[in-house]
């Protein structure tokens, strides 16, 4: 069966599925269904809160959106950004986005699967053309932004990036439809039970 095929099959099955209490529809990625926990609240508020400063910043036309489904069928991906900022008109659609329609991808780090936005996402996103990918980390107040898609190397990658930079370090996001400047120093970490671990003893 064609990596196609069985992306339509998983997509197919994916309309029927509903997912378990506490976890998200799942993403297809490398002929597999990848299902997350539910987003924490803390990761709720990040969302929000970067929403909020991106809005104030867009043109006429261009919105930030949450969660919404993109693909690329050729390469059998669908992939479920956290945000994304886009043209309005782009998402007054039945079907799945265009990747290649997205100006940028955020996505909050998960407690339960980090590796999914590091590594991941940050080879599938460039191979499905989304310019500009940003990640922020609650678990230890960093953000990492990767942009520019090299081509030259066989396959697509990032040809930039700044990696770990502390929550409160100046992140600015040059696109084709603007800069966009981000303040990422009151934005919430999570907290040791979101993060699935042992309270600190009394005292510590």
């Amino acid at each position: 069966m064609s990596q196609q095929a069985i992306y339509r099959h998983l997509r197919e099955l994916r309309t029927h599925l509903t997912p378990p209490r506490g976890f998200t529809y799942p993403e297809i990625s490398d002929g597999t269904f990848v299902i997350m926990m539910s987003p924490r609240p803390r990761h709720q508020v990040t969302a929000s809160d970067v929403r909020d400063q991106l809005v104030s910043q867009l043109p006429e036309g261009i919105g930030a959106f949450e969660a919404t489904d993109t693909d690329d069928g050729a390469l059998g991906k669908l992939r479920v950004p956290d945000l994304i900022v886009t043209a309005r008109e782009a998402m007054l659609t039945d079907d799945p986005l265009d990747p290649r329609q997205i100006l940028l991808a955020i996505e909050i780090v998960s407690p339960s699967n980090p590796a999914n936005d590091y590594e991941a996402k940050s080879r599938d996103y460039p191979a499905m053309g989304i310019e500009h990918y940003l990640i922020l980390d609650p678990r230890d107040g960093t953000w990492t932004y990767q942009w520019d898609i090299d081509r030259c190397g066989g396959r697509p990658a990032y040809g930039n990036r700044l990696h770990k930079q502390p929550y409160g370090t100046p992140l600015a996001i040059t696109t084709d439809v603007g800069t966009w400047k981000l303040d990422t120093s009151g934005l919430p970490l999570y907290s040791r039970k979101d993060m699935m671990l042992s309270p600190e003893p009394d005292g510590a």
